[in-house]
């Protein structure tokens, strides 16, 4: 694990679906965020103790007793808490879905990605953009890859959905697959 800069993490660890004909490595990228009062967590495989060590000292996020509260579920359905949503999304608890142009409580903000639910965050405290595996770096820097594309999406299309990141002072991206780079690159990747 190693800060960026005060308040923001990065670590890698092995994806667990990783295979050797996968086209990314099998260490996947997961950032921490402290924007205060709260930690925000990305892609957070394999946790370091740092990590861990932060998040004992804020009020955690999404108890079990959290999930209750707020989605009206069993206790038996919130368990320990939620380390997925996959229940939320099979159950009968209002969700919802963030998606481009909405304000995420916590004052991010979501940019249309690749696909309709792989969305870039803007966080603007730390001047960076999460871009999920909308950019991913296999190696030659991060770019849109055409075999992560769907049938009938082309490149430009998820360029021109992408391109509203660069009006804003973004400083540091930080993808799933890939290191953490910065505004030049974002600016190579969607030229």
């Amino acid at each position: 694990m190693r800060e960026l800069r005060p308040g923001l993490w990065h670590w890698q660890a092995r994806h667990p679906e990783w295979t050797p004909e996968a086209p990314w490595s099998p260490e996947v990228s997961s950032y921490a965020i402290a924007d205060g009062a709260r930690l925000l967590l990305f892609d957070p495989l394999a946790v370091p103790d740092g990590i861990l060590a932060l998040l004992a000292e804020r009020e955690p996020a999404d108890t079990a007793q959290d999930l209750i509260d707020k989605f009206g579920i069993t206790a038996e359905q919130a368990g320990d808490g939620s380390p997925d949503i996959t229940w939320l999304r099979d159950g009968d608890a209002d969700v919802h879905w963030y998606g481009d142009g909405d304000r995420l409580p916590i004052g991010i903000d979501a940019y249309a990605g690749r696909e309709h639910n792989d969305v870039a965050l803007w966080v603007e405290p730390a001047r960076a953009v999460v871009t999920g595996d909308s950019l991913a770096d296999f190696g030659d820097g991060i770019a849109i890859h055409g075999q992560w594309l769907r049938k009938n999406v082309a490149r430009e299309q998820v360029v021109e959905q992408l391109r509203p990141l660069l009006a804003l002072p973004v400083e540091i991206v930080l993808p799933a697959h890939g290191a953490p780079t910065g505004r030049a690159a974002l600016e190579r990747a969607l030229s």
